[in-house]
Protein backbone atom coordinates (compact mmCIF):
# COMPACT_ATOMS: atom_id res chain seq x y z
CA UNK A 1 0.00 0.00 0.00
CA UNK A 2 1.10 3.55 -0.66
CA UNK A 3 -0.61 5.26 2.28
CA UNK A 4 -1.96 8.77 2.17
CA UNK A 5 -0.56 11.33 4.57
CA UNK A 6 -4.06 12.48 5.50
CA UNK A 7 -7.23 10.62 6.29
CA UNK A 8 -8.41 8.45 9.08
CA UNK A 9 -9.07 4.98 7.79
CA UNK A 10 -7.10 2.70 5.53
CA UNK A 11 -5.99 -0.87 5.99
CA UNK A 12 -2.53 -2.21 5.24
CA UNK A 13 -2.45 -3.85 1.85
CA UNK A 14 -0.51 -6.98 0.90
CA UNK A 15 0.43 -5.32 -2.40
CA UNK A 16 4.03 -4.42 -3.04
CA UNK A 17 5.14 -0.82 -3.29
CA UNK A 18 4.72 -0.60 -7.04
CA UNK A 19 1.32 -2.33 -6.80
CA UNK A 20 2.23 -5.11 -9.24
CA UNK A 21 3.21 -8.11 -7.08
CA UNK A 22 1.48 -9.36 -3.96
CA UNK A 23 3.44 -9.93 -0.79
CA UNK A 24 1.99 -13.34 0.15
CA UNK A 25 4.33 -14.10 3.04
CA UNK A 26 2.25 -14.34 6.21
CA UNK A 27 -0.83 -12.70 4.68
CA UNK A 28 -3.21 -15.46 5.83
CA UNK A 29 -1.79 -15.48 9.37
CA UNK A 30 -1.90 -11.68 9.59
CA UNK A 31 -5.47 -11.61 8.31
CA UNK A 32 -6.48 -14.18 10.94
CA UNK A 33 -4.73 -12.31 13.77
CA UNK A 34 -6.22 -8.97 12.78
CA UNK A 35 -9.73 -10.31 12.17
CA UNK A 36 -9.90 -12.22 15.48
CA UNK A 37 -9.97 -9.13 17.77
CA UNK A 38 -12.32 -7.41 15.31
CA UNK A 39 -14.83 -10.27 15.40
CA UNK A 40 -14.47 -10.61 19.18
CA UNK A 41 -15.07 -6.90 19.65
CA UNK A 42 -18.10 -7.00 17.33
CA UNK A 43 -19.49 -9.88 19.37
CA UNK A 44 -18.90 -8.03 22.66
CA UNK A 45 -20.47 -4.85 21.26
CA UNK A 46 -23.42 -6.85 19.95
CA UNK A 47 -24.01 -8.45 23.35
CA UNK A 48 -23.73 -5.04 25.02
CA UNK A 49 -26.27 -3.52 22.62
CA UNK A 50 -28.57 -6.50 23.17
CA UNK A 51 -28.22 -6.07 26.93
CA UNK A 52 -29.13 -2.39 26.68
CA UNK A 53 -32.21 -3.27 24.65
CA UNK A 54 -33.38 -5.94 27.09
CA UNK A 55 -33.75 -3.57 30.05
CA UNK A 56 -36.32 -0.73 29.69
CA UNK A 57 -34.51 1.24 32.38
CA UNK A 58 -31.42 1.48 30.20
CA UNK A 59 -33.43 2.81 27.25
CA UNK A 60 -34.93 5.53 29.44
CA UNK A 61 -31.53 6.83 30.58
CA UNK A 62 -29.53 9.30 28.48
CA UNK A 63 -26.31 7.89 29.90
CA UNK A 64 -26.99 4.40 28.55
CA UNK A 65 -28.41 5.70 25.27
CA UNK A 66 -25.19 7.60 24.65
CA UNK A 67 -23.15 4.55 25.57
CA UNK A 68 -25.20 2.47 23.11
CA UNK A 69 -24.53 5.03 20.41
CA UNK A 70 -20.80 4.86 21.15
CA UNK A 71 -20.95 1.07 20.79
CA UNK A 72 -22.78 1.41 17.49
CA UNK A 73 -20.25 3.92 16.14
CA UNK A 74 -17.30 1.72 17.12
CA UNK A 75 -18.97 -1.34 15.59
CA UNK A 76 -19.61 0.43 12.29
CA UNK A 77 -16.03 1.69 12.25
CA UNK A 78 -14.72 -1.84 12.78
CA UNK A 79 -16.99 -3.22 10.05
CA UNK A 80 -15.59 -0.68 7.57
CA UNK A 81 -12.04 -1.57 8.70
CA UNK A 82 -12.76 -5.25 8.15
CA UNK A 83 -14.26 -4.57 4.71
CA UNK A 84 -11.28 -2.49 3.58
CA UNK A 85 -8.80 -5.01 4.94
CA UNK A 86 -10.51 -7.95 3.24
CA UNK A 87 -10.61 -6.02 -0.04
CA UNK A 88 -6.86 -5.40 0.31
CA UNK A 89 -6.09 -9.04 1.19
CA UNK A 90 -8.24 -10.37 -1.66
CA UNK A 91 -6.68 -7.83 -4.07
CA UNK A 92 -10.19 -7.03 -5.28
CA UNK A 93 -10.67 -4.18 -7.74
CA UNK A 94 -13.38 -1.88 -6.42
CA UNK A 95 -14.96 0.89 -8.42
CA UNK A 96 -13.79 4.31 -7.31
CA UNK A 97 -17.25 5.38 -6.17
CA UNK A 98 -17.85 2.37 -3.84
CA UNK A 99 -14.30 2.80 -2.52
CA UNK A 100 -14.86 6.49 -1.81
CA UNK A 101 -18.16 5.66 -0.14
CA UNK A 102 -16.46 3.17 2.21
CA UNK A 103 -13.67 5.59 3.07
CA UNK A 104 -16.03 8.48 3.76
CA UNK A 105 -18.40 6.27 5.78
CA UNK A 106 -15.41 5.33 7.92
CA UNK A 107 -14.61 9.02 8.38
CA UNK A 108 -18.20 9.78 9.44
CA UNK A 109 -18.42 7.05 12.09
CA UNK A 110 -14.89 7.84 13.31
CA UNK A 111 -16.04 11.43 13.90
CA UNK A 112 -19.32 10.47 15.57
CA UNK A 113 -17.52 8.56 18.34
CA UNK A 114 -15.56 11.55 19.78
CA UNK A 115 -18.66 13.74 19.69
CA UNK A 116 -20.52 11.05 21.63
CA UNK A 117 -17.75 11.12 24.26
CA UNK A 118 -18.26 14.88 24.56
CA UNK A 119 -22.00 14.39 25.06
CA UNK A 120 -21.38 11.71 27.70
CA UNK A 121 -19.11 14.13 29.57
CA UNK A 122 -21.72 16.88 29.35
CA UNK A 123 -24.36 14.50 30.68
CA UNK A 124 -22.21 13.77 33.74
CA UNK A 125 -21.57 17.52 34.16
CA UNK A 126 -25.30 18.28 34.20
CA UNK A 127 -25.96 15.39 36.61
CA UNK A 128 -23.37 16.67 39.11
CA UNK A 129 -23.37 20.45 38.70
CA UNK A 130 -27.01 21.00 37.68
CA UNK A 131 -28.85 18.14 39.41
CA UNK A 132 -32.22 19.90 39.47
CA UNK A 133 -32.16 20.32 35.68
CA UNK A 134 -30.78 16.89 34.87
CA UNK A 135 -34.13 15.12 34.63
CA UNK A 136 -35.50 17.77 32.28
CA UNK A 137 -32.38 18.11 30.12
CA UNK A 138 -31.25 14.49 29.79
CA UNK A 139 -34.41 12.94 28.38
CA UNK A 140 -34.38 10.14 25.76
CA UNK A 141 -36.13 12.42 23.26
CA UNK A 142 -33.59 15.22 23.62
CA UNK A 143 -30.77 12.70 23.53
CA UNK A 144 -32.07 11.31 20.23
CA UNK A 145 -32.35 14.80 18.76
CA UNK A 146 -28.81 15.63 19.89
CA UNK A 147 -27.43 12.44 18.32
CA UNK A 148 -29.16 13.38 15.06
CA UNK A 149 -27.28 16.69 15.17
CA UNK A 150 -24.05 14.77 15.86
CA UNK A 151 -24.49 12.68 12.72
CA UNK A 152 -25.29 15.79 10.68
CA UNK A 153 -22.08 17.45 11.90
CA UNK A 154 -20.05 14.25 11.37
CA UNK A 155 -21.35 14.05 7.80
CA UNK A 156 -20.26 17.59 6.84
CA UNK A 157 -16.71 16.60 5.89
CA UNK A 158 -17.56 13.30 4.11
CA UNK A 159 -20.48 14.81 2.19
CA UNK A 160 -18.40 17.81 1.10
CA UNK A 161 -15.62 15.49 -0.10
CA UNK A 162 -18.15 13.27 -1.90
CA UNK A 163 -19.67 16.28 -3.68
CA UNK A 164 -16.20 17.49 -4.70
CA UNK A 165 -15.39 14.00 -5.94
CA UNK A 166 -18.55 13.72 -8.03
CA UNK A 167 -18.06 17.22 -9.43
CA UNK A 168 -14.34 16.97 -10.25
CA UNK A 169 -13.72 13.29 -11.01
CA UNK A 170 -14.26 12.27 -14.63
CA UNK A 171 -13.95 8.49 -13.98
CA UNK A 172 -16.12 7.66 -10.94
CA UNK A 173 -16.81 4.10 -12.16
CA UNK A 174 -13.20 3.18 -12.95
CA UNK A 175 -11.78 0.22 -11.03
CA UNK A 176 -8.50 0.49 -9.14
CA UNK A 177 -6.05 -1.84 -7.46
CA UNK A 178 -6.19 -0.45 -3.91
CA UNK A 179 -8.95 1.25 -1.95
CA UNK A 180 -7.00 4.10 -0.35
CA UNK A 181 -7.75 7.76 0.14
CA UNK A 182 -4.84 8.97 -1.99
CA UNK A 183 -5.63 6.56 -4.83
CA UNK A 184 -9.41 7.05 -4.74
CA UNK A 185 -9.69 10.78 -4.13
CA UNK A 186 -6.28 11.69 -5.46
CA UNK A 187 -6.47 15.46 -4.91
CA UNK A 188 -4.54 17.39 -2.27
CA UNK A 189 -7.65 19.50 -1.67
CA UNK A 190 -9.46 16.52 -0.15
CA UNK A 191 -6.57 15.83 2.20
CA UNK A 192 -6.46 19.45 3.37
CA UNK A 193 -10.22 19.49 3.99
CA UNK A 194 -10.00 16.23 5.92
CA UNK A 195 -7.10 17.43 8.07
CA UNK A 196 -8.81 20.73 8.86
CA UNK A 197 -12.07 19.07 9.93
CA UNK A 198 -10.22 16.47 12.00
CA UNK A 199 -8.26 19.14 13.88
CA UNK A 200 -11.37 21.23 14.57
CA UNK A 201 -13.40 18.22 15.74
CA UNK A 202 -10.80 16.92 18.17
CA UNK A 203 -9.96 20.35 19.56
CA UNK A 204 -13.65 21.02 20.14
CA UNK A 205 -14.28 17.65 21.80
CA UNK A 206 -11.10 17.89 23.89
CA UNK A 207 -12.12 21.37 25.07
CA UNK A 208 -15.59 20.16 26.09
CA UNK A 209 -14.24 17.17 28.02
CA UNK A 210 -11.56 19.28 29.74
CA UNK A 211 -14.16 21.92 30.70
CA UNK A 212 -16.52 19.34 32.20
CA UNK A 213 -13.64 17.69 34.07
CA UNK A 214 -12.57 20.97 35.68
CA UNK A 215 -16.14 21.91 36.64
CA UNK A 216 -16.84 18.49 38.15
CA UNK A 217 -13.49 18.60 39.99
CA UNK A 218 -14.41 21.96 41.51
CA UNK A 219 -17.83 20.61 42.48
CA UNK A 220 -16.20 17.60 44.17
CA UNK A 221 -13.85 19.84 46.18
CA UNK A 222 -16.69 22.13 47.17
CA UNK A 223 -18.77 19.19 48.36
CA UNK A 224 -15.79 17.74 50.24
CA UNK A 225 -15.55 20.98 52.23
CA UNK A 226 -19.06 20.43 53.63
CA UNK A 227 -19.66 18.35 56.73
CA UNK A 228 -23.24 17.24 56.21
CA UNK A 229 -24.32 13.82 54.96
CA UNK A 230 -25.83 15.43 51.85
CA UNK A 231 -22.52 17.13 51.07
CA UNK A 232 -20.68 13.85 51.50
CA UNK A 233 -23.08 12.09 49.10
CA UNK A 234 -22.74 14.89 46.58
CA UNK A 235 -18.96 14.70 46.89
CA UNK A 236 -19.04 10.96 46.26
CA UNK A 237 -21.16 11.41 43.12
CA UNK A 238 -18.88 14.20 41.89
CA UNK A 239 -15.76 12.07 42.42
CA UNK A 240 -17.29 9.18 40.49
CA UNK A 241 -18.30 11.54 37.69
CA UNK A 242 -14.79 13.03 37.62
CA UNK A 243 -13.28 9.57 37.14
CA UNK A 244 -15.80 8.87 34.38
CA UNK A 245 -14.92 12.07 32.51
CA UNK A 246 -11.23 11.24 32.91
CA UNK A 247 -11.95 7.91 31.22
CA UNK A 248 -13.67 9.81 28.42
CA UNK A 249 -10.46 11.77 27.92
CA UNK A 250 -8.58 8.47 27.68
CA UNK A 251 -11.12 7.18 25.17
CA UNK A 252 -10.69 10.37 23.15
CA UNK A 253 -6.93 9.77 23.07
CA UNK A 254 -7.59 6.24 21.80
CA UNK A 255 -9.84 7.63 19.06
CA UNK A 256 -7.18 10.21 18.19
CA UNK A 257 -4.58 7.44 17.88
CA UNK A 258 -6.34 6.02 14.83
CA UNK A 259 -6.02 9.36 13.02
CA UNK A 260 -2.22 9.10 13.19
CA UNK A 261 -2.10 5.78 11.35
CA UNK A 262 -1.67 7.14 7.82
CA UNK A 263 0.99 9.69 8.80
CA UNK A 264 3.01 7.09 10.71
CA UNK A 265 2.50 4.58 7.92
CA UNK A 266 3.95 7.03 5.40
CA UNK A 267 6.95 7.61 7.68
CA UNK A 268 7.49 3.85 7.95
CA UNK A 269 7.46 3.46 4.16
CA UNK A 270 10.20 6.06 3.90
CA UNK A 271 12.31 4.64 6.74
CA UNK A 272 12.34 0.87 6.08
CA UNK A 273 12.60 -1.58 3.25
CA UNK A 274 9.44 -2.87 1.61
CA UNK A 275 9.14 -6.14 3.60
CA UNK A 276 9.97 -4.57 6.98
CA UNK A 277 7.67 -1.63 6.22
CA UNK A 278 4.76 -4.02 5.58
CA UNK A 279 5.31 -5.74 8.93
CA UNK A 280 5.61 -2.47 10.86
CA UNK A 281 2.63 -1.09 9.00
CA UNK A 282 0.60 -4.15 10.00
CA UNK A 283 1.54 -3.69 13.68
CA UNK A 284 0.53 -0.04 13.47
CA UNK A 285 -2.81 -1.08 12.01
CA UNK A 286 -3.45 -3.42 14.95
CA UNK A 287 -2.26 -1.02 17.66
CA UNK A 288 -3.65 2.29 16.33
CA UNK A 289 -6.84 1.28 14.50
CA UNK A 290 -8.08 -2.06 15.85
CA UNK A 291 -7.18 -2.20 19.55
CA UNK A 292 -8.50 1.28 20.48
CA UNK A 293 -11.91 0.20 19.21
CA UNK A 294 -11.60 -3.07 21.14
CA UNK A 295 -10.72 -1.29 24.40
CA UNK A 296 -13.39 1.42 24.23
CA UNK A 297 -16.41 -0.67 25.35
CA UNK A 298 -14.37 -2.50 27.99
CA UNK A 299 -13.06 0.74 29.53
CA UNK A 300 -16.49 2.28 30.05
CA UNK A 301 -19.15 -0.41 29.93
CA UNK A 302 -17.71 -2.83 32.46
CA UNK A 303 -17.28 -0.11 35.13
CA UNK A 304 -21.04 0.19 35.55
CA UNK A 305 -22.19 -2.42 38.09
CA UNK A 306 -25.81 -2.54 36.95
CA UNK A 307 -24.90 -2.89 33.30
CA UNK A 308 -22.02 -5.30 33.99
CA UNK A 309 -24.38 -7.70 35.73
CA UNK A 310 -26.79 -7.79 32.79
CA UNK A 311 -23.98 -7.97 30.24
CA UNK A 312 -22.28 -10.87 32.04
CA UNK A 313 -25.55 -12.78 32.06
CA UNK A 314 -26.03 -12.52 28.30
CA UNK A 315 -22.34 -12.83 27.45
CA UNK A 316 -22.28 -16.22 29.20
CA UNK A 317 -25.54 -17.24 27.47
CA UNK A 318 -27.43 -17.08 30.76
CA UNK A 319 -25.07 -19.50 32.54
CA UNK A 320 -24.61 -17.34 35.60
CA UNK A 321 -22.32 -18.45 38.39
CA UNK A 322 -24.58 -17.08 41.16
CA UNK A 323 -28.21 -17.64 41.97
CA UNK A 324 -29.39 -14.04 42.05
CA UNK A 325 -32.05 -13.41 39.39
CA UNK A 326 -31.75 -10.42 37.13
CA UNK A 327 -33.87 -7.46 38.13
Amino acid sequence: MVPAPEGRLEAPSPMSQNGSEPQNSGVAAKAFVSMTPCLLCLYVNGVMLFSLGRRPGFLESSRYLLFGHLLLSDSLHLLVCVALYLVAVARARLGRLPCVFLLLLGDAVATAAPFTLALMSLERYVAVCLPLRHAGVSTPRRTGATLTVVWCVAAVDPVSELLYFLALDDRPNARQRTCQRKAALGRALFGRINTAFTAVYFLLVGGVILYTYVRILLAARSAAAGRSAAAAAAGSRASAARRTVLLHMLQLCLCLASTTFNAMSSLVMLSFGVVMARNVQYLLFLSLVIFPRVLNPLIYGLRDKAFRRVFTHYFLFGLRTHRKPLA
